[in-house]
């Protein structure tokens, strides 16, 4: 039997941490994260965006748009709130660090957060349409589709991608202006061999968090997904003292 991704929340201590995932993926992308923060002592819950994980990557795009997905991290918020967390971070890779910055932007009780790998100052120098493409195809030879109708929908998919991955930008491009709002510590993390976005866009978004104390990480060896590839150990290390940091361990 198939399995589709799911979201999670693993309950740790009283300090918890959101974990956005990344556009073309799911809340995978995050769950060995999750796992080592939860073992650290934090409770940490990783939501699904809307139209991810579902085994139809067109859904992406039907259903999801980034008003969906902004309300998606308000609810991963008010959802730990409701829990009685009081003390929380927010944190996303590629996609999600778009919104976890966004959050940080209009939530001032949020005592930090920060991005993986994300394209908050966009470059026309990125590869996120033929990895969509990519990773849509491996779905639906996951999801057992039969060729004909694979090449309709991947046909589909490439016509459309364009629209939303403008919508992202603008998205992406409002958030970038309102960096001098973040008056928390952030952690901005990126992978110097990044194979889908401009890796050297970190260093504006490193200098536009001028009201931050921002603890920066650039893994020179490491391509885009750190949360996941040879760059996770160190990564993870370094999260981990700046979560001492923001919530005072």
């Amino acid at each position: 039997m198939i399995q589709l991704p799911k979201p999670f929340f693993f309950e740790g201590g009283s300090n918890a941490v959101i974990l956005l995932h990344a556009y073309a993926s799911n809340s995978n992308d995050v769950r060995m994260l999750g796992r080592y923060l939860q073992r650290q002592g934090y409770t940490v819950l990783g939501p699904m965006f809307t139209g991810h994980g579902t085994g139809e990557p067109a859904d992406i795009l039907t259903k999801g748009s980034p008003d969906a997905w902004w309300h998606d991290t308000q609810q991963a918020i008010q959802f730990l709130r409701d829990k009685q967390y009081e003390n929380m971070g927010i944190f996303g890779l590629s996609l999600g660090g778009i919104f976890a910055m966004h959050a940080l932007e209009e939530d001032s009780t949020l005592l930090g957060g920060g991005s993986f790998s994300s394209p908050i100052f966009t470059s026309q120098k990125n590869n996120l349409s033929p990895e969509f493409v990519k990773l849509a195809k491996a779905t639906y030879k996951y999801m057992n589709v039969d060729g004909e109708t694979e090449q309709r929908q991947l046909n589909w998919l490439s016509a459309h991608l364009p629209a939303q991955l403008t919508q992202i930008n603008q998205f992406a491009e409002v958030v970038a202006r309102n960096l001098n709002r973040v008056q928390q510590a952030t952690f901005v993390a990126q992978g110097g061999q990044d194979e889908l976005i401009d890796s050297q866009k970190v260093y504006e978004l490193r200098d536009a968090l001028v009201n931050s104390q921002v603890s920066f990480h650039y893994y020179e060896d490491a391509g885009h997904v750190i949360t996941v590839n040879e760059a996770h150990h160190q990564l993870e290390q370094d999260l981990t003292v700046y979560l001492k940091q923001i919530f005072n361990d």
